[in-house]
């Protein structure tokens, strides 16, 4: 009866499934599963999933990854993903803590095992040892030895003579050129792809194309005051010229005090690049060559005048010029292609010299004194304004008047400027009022109409300038302070918030100029400063 019983107990279908449950899964095809039907005898479908998820747990991870990999997936693997899924984000955290607390020792050495047949990463093969090490670079070598600022630079890591070689290439170019900048650079080589994706844009797309002009606004001049241009070597004297370098970010400085200073501008701290001393020398104007690469300086005493060679520090006098026979050689002007050189001497006379040798070419002759001269920008013709109110116009290779033409309503002239694009020819007087003209109407005409009369100053006009856009006439008069006046061009207006309503900010304006691209301002005055402005609308240099 015991028998029977036990035998009974053994075929029961629970502890058959028992069995089968510990048995591995075979490499022949799965027994279809059964109905999931509630069977009375083993307690019902939620209690015989919680014995198969017990029976689960008891296998470790490990062991559980290895199956799969070996065997395939099995029916018990399969029910467990999906009572995983069933399962809320809780029960799945509890199952998960409950598996790692049982994993023992060696379940853990099987899965460092596992890891350490994995093969190592590997060393990126553009990492060099080598190049981590430091290379020191002897500076007394005599192509080095020039860059040497002290005894303790003798030897210099490579990085840092990098730096230094970049330092010395910014101070000889005046700051960073346009195309090293990286941004730049980045534009330039993109710029063919950003045209093509502009047109596809413009066709894509409706509406209201019409934007704000480019051009330079009237009214009121976006404008910031900066440090002085020359505020590392202020001179005690008065300042008889100011100009920008024509093509790097520099600045020059001449005056009484015999000397000429070089400064880079930055706006910020302006430092000196070098400054030259002329003996027994005051200098009456200073000006650069078409090039950039020389400095002509005259005195206010003697025909003699100097020509500095800056790229060989040599300073070259030049006494006597066969041919021009003048006591002193003050006033001259450089024509803007570089071959010409033309000095203002006595009687209404005007000479005319090449720029190679600084040999006497021709001369020529106005009625009454020279009050002013300057060349067109093609450098064909020579303007000259006289003491008699009168304007004249050269031609620089026959050396003929073309055109003879009356200041309208002027007295004395005094300065006269001509524009970078050659549209327009200013005349000041000693009234204070300037003409602007046309340049055609000044070929043509004897007593041509002027476009505009400016009276904004009541003292002589002494200088005139315009700015490269050809958007900005400075006119300003050394006998008041703050007789500085900008005028907006084509509309002819003065800006009103330069200068500074009652703020005695510039004194007596001997000298003016503007930047190659109009991004600074400059006037010199009698104390011996060089006041700088940031023109705000204009973003280069």
């Amino acid at each position: 009866m015991e028998l029977a019983v036990s035998t009974a107990a053994n075929r029961s279908p629970a502890c058959k499934r028992v069995r089968l449950g510990r048995k591995r899964p075979g490499p022949g095809p799965r027994p279809r599963p059964r109905s999931r039907t509630t069977d009375p005898g083993d307690g019902g479908e939620e209690a015989r999933r919680t014995r198969h998820l017990k029976l689960l747990a008891g296998k470790p991870a490990v062991e559980r990854c290895l199956e799969e990999l070996v065997f395939g997936g099995s029916q018990e693997a399969e029910e467990e993903e999906l009572l995983r899924r069933w399962q809320g984000p809780g029960e799945q955290l509890a199952t998960v803590t409950g598996n790692l607390l049982k994993e023992d020792e060696s379940d853990l050495e099987v899965e460092n095992e596992a890891k350490d047949n994995f093969p190592p990463s590997k060393k990126p093969a553009w990492v060099d040892d080598d190049d981590e090490v430091e290379e020191i670079v002897d500076m007394t070598h005599r192509f080095r030895k020039d860059m040497i600022k002290s005894d303790a630079e003798k030897k210099l890591t490579k990085g840092n003579l990098q730096k230094r070689l970049q330092e010395q290439f910014q101070r000889a170019m005046g700051g960073v050129p346009f195309w090293a900048q990286k941004g730049k650079r980045k534009e330039r080589e993109n710029s063919n792809s950003d045209v093509s994706d502009e047109e596809d844009e413009l066709l894509h797309k409706t509406g209201n194309y019409v934007s704000t002009s480019e051009s330079l606004p009237r009214g009121i001049l976006q404008m910031k005051n900066c440090l002085h241009a020359n505020t590392e070597r202020l001179s005690d004297a008065k300042l008889t010229t100011v100009q920008f370098h024509p093509s790097a970010q520099v600045i020059m400085t001449a005056g009484l005090d015999q000397s000429v200073s070089l400064f880079q501008v930055d706006g910020k701290t302006n430092p000196k690049i070098q400054s030259i001393h002329l003996e027994n020398f005051p200098v009456y104007k200073a000006h650069f060559t078409a090039d950039g690469e020389q400095v002509i300086a005259t005195s206010t005493q003697s025909k003699l005048f100097y020509v500095y060679d800056m790229m060989s520090g040599n300073i070259i006098p030049v006494n006597q010029i066969r041919g021009m026979h003048e006591k002193f050689a003050r006033k001259f002007e450089v024509s803007p292609d570089g071959s010409f050189l033309l000095f203002t001497g006595s009687y209404g006379y005007l000479h005319l010299l090449t720029m190679k040798t600084k040999e006497l070419i021709g001369s020529m002759k106005i009625n009454g004194k020279v009050a002013a001269s300057a060349f067109s920008p093609d450098s064909s013709k020579i303007y000259t304004n006289s003491d008699e109110g009168e304007v004249f116009i050269w031609d620089v290779k026959s050396r003929r008047c073309l055109n003879r033409f009356t200041d309208e309503g002027c007295f004395r002239g005094t300065c006269l400027a001509v524009s970078k694009n050659g549209q327009y020819v200013a005349c000041g007087s000693g009234s204070g009022v300037v003409n602007v003209y046309a340049h055609d109407v000044c070929l043509r005409e004897t007593s041509p109409k002027p476009i505009k009369a400016i009276m904004n100053l009541v003292t002589a006009a002494t200088s005139l300038s315009f700015n490269p856009t050809t958007e900005i006439l400075a006119a300003a008069s050394n006998a008041v302070d703050d007789a500085v006046k900008l005028v907006h061009i084509p509309s002819f207006t003065v800006f009103s918030n330069f200068p500074v309503f009652r703020k005695k900010m510039i004194n007596l304006a001997q000298s003016m100029d503007f930047s190659p691209r109009s991004g600074f301002f400059s006037i010199g005055n009698n104390r011996g400063k060089a006041l700088l402005y940031r023109l705000k609308h204009y973003s280069d240099f």
